[in-house]
């Protein structure tokens, strides 16, 4: 029997569930190319802030990478700062960028090579403080002075 017939011999032995949990896991592996691959390194390596999103900072077409650029536009990183990849432009980025992460959704962020997250953590980072103290460490945000106590009034 050759090897070809024992390995298919094998695969029908398992449950139906394994089988497609294994062969929709070797497909999602497949979308990223050597080349693909290389062009995100560059990218993320090479600039400080780096958001993949469906749209642009300026015309996001999608609620999730809308509500990422209004958190890091409410945290004060210039526009200029960030470098946006339109993931609807390049099916093999939309489905690449997801195997490269190993994150399954898009808006994709990342601060200096560093996978932050999407949307979500994004969100949950900004509202404890913890994005505003990442992007000021990293440069990409001005510091917010310190608050000045209110003046007292006299009677």
């Amino acid at each position: 029997m050759s090897f070809a017939r024992l390995g298919l011999r094998t695969l029908r032995s398992l449950p139906s569930a394994q089988v497609s949990r294994s062969t929709n896991f070797l497909a999602q592996r497949r979308y990223l190319s050597a080349e693909a691959r290389k062009l995100i390194d560059n990218a993320v390596s090479t600039n400080p802030l780096v958001v993949f999103m469906k749209g642009t900072p300026e015309a996001p077409q999608c609620g999730f990478s809308r509500a990422v650029c209004q958190i890091l536009d409410v945290q004060g990183v210039p526009r200029e700062q960030i470098k946006s990849y339109n993931c609807l432009e390049d099916q093999e980025l939309r489905e690449g960028i997801k195997e490269y992460s190993e994150w399954p959704t898009i808006p994709q962020v990342y601060i200096k090579g560093e996978f932050v997250g999407g949307c979500d953590i994004l969100l949950s980072m900004h509202q404890s403080g913890e994005l505003e103290n990442l992007l000021i460490k990293e440069g990409l945000a001005p510091e917010l002075p310190p608050d000045e106590p209110a003046a007292e009034t006299k009677a």
